[in-house]
């Protein structure tokens, strides 16, 4: 076990130097460092001695990527991307383009990002797979038909219109709760109920007709005639044998929701002004910030790493065939 994991965190070495490396080269195709001045500093009448001032206090005077009039090793460690890069894999994220400290503005704002993620995920979770039992199970009749044909017309629905929609009908005509906003303490749940209800219900329709498939796949394997055979209720084959099996494409679709347990939603966060990870994202490539985009894209690929291990390494859990060398 302790070496497979150790064998996975060193296969995440080099993606997350890829990562990073595509991340960089991007950025700096559409912006040069005289472009990043110019619009931290105003577009307009902006001097060459402001910009390159501005240059030198976050270090973007230096070569980008080789530094020919360096030498020996300082000709690679001496520029942009290696200073404002190596110190990313110790989670040193420096400070944004505005002088602002990142790493500071993660911690605060990551908190409002996991009060909305955290119940959507796990409400989100309950209520799909309960959906998609209850279909399975009365797969074939009216239930079945009728929940498959709601949940094609909820996936045809634009997520806008669930977002304005309850904006109007929960905020504005019933004044249930607020609009947008967010507050600190106990105050902050009556912000954080109606994104979690708007992401609840935009997402009903995709993911319960994916574990409604999932569960009926399952349904018609081997293992479940034989529990069949062998007199077991249609409710004990259902949820001992047919849910613990689709415990592994279930796990894996969680992982792809980790970082986004940080990171947050950025249109969900966006239009309910909610101060977390997402709309910080949005801010800073709205504003060209670099060092805040370079950072939540790294920050972004690590949970996503740490997420598949941790998938691995549950797989031993939830199927005995599954063992780690």
């Amino acid at each position: 076990m302790i070496s497979y994991i150790l064998r996975r965190i060193l296969y995440a070495v080099p993606i997350l130097i890829g990562v990073n490396v595509i991340t960089f080269m991007l950025f700096f195709v559409v912006n040069t460092p005289d472009d990043m001045a110019r619009m931290q500093l105003g577009m307009k009448r902006v001097t060459d001695e402001a910009i390159l001032k501005w240059k030198e206090e976050r270090g973007y005077n230096k070569p980008v990527v080789w530094n020919s009039e360096a030498q020996s090793f300082e000709k690679i460690t001496n520029t942009i991307f290696f200073e404002n890069s190596i110190k990313l894999f110790v989670f040193d994220f420096g400070r944004s383009d505005n002088g602002r400290d990142i790493s500071y503005d993660i911690s605060q704002r990551m908190w409002p990002s996991l009060a909305i993620t955290v119940p959507s995920l796990l409400l989100g979770l309950f209520s799909y797979i309960s959906f998609g039992l209850i279909l399975a199970f009365f797969r074939g009749t009216y239930v079945d038909v009728s929940g498959v044909i709601l949940c094609v017309i909820m996936m045809s629905i634009s997520g806008l219109f669930y977002i304005i929609g309850g904006q109007y009908l929960i905020g504005k005509t019933l004044h249930l709760v607020p609009i947008s906003g967010y507050d600190t303490g106990w105050e902050a749940i009556k912000f954080t109920i109606l994104p979690v209800v708007v992401g609840l219900v935009g997402g009903i329709g995709a993911s319960t007709r994916w574990y409604r498939t999932l569960f009926l796949e399952e349904m018609n394997k081997d293992y479940v005639r034989t529990a069949r055979a062998k007199g077991l209720s249609e409710t004990r084959v259902l949820y001992q044998h047919v849910f613990m099996n689709g415990l592994i494409p279930i796990l894996t679709g969680v992982v792809v929701l980790l970082p986004t347990l940080f990171i947050g939603s950025l249109i969900i966060e966006s239009f309910f002004a909610i101060p977390g990870l997402g709309s910080y994202t949005i801010d800073a490539i709205n504003a060209q910030d670099f060092a805040i985009v370079r950072s939540m894209v790294f920050l972004g690929s690590v949970l996503y790493i740490i997420g598949l291990i941790l998938t691995d390494i549950s797989y031993t859990l939830v199927d005995p065939r599954v063992r780690l060398n």
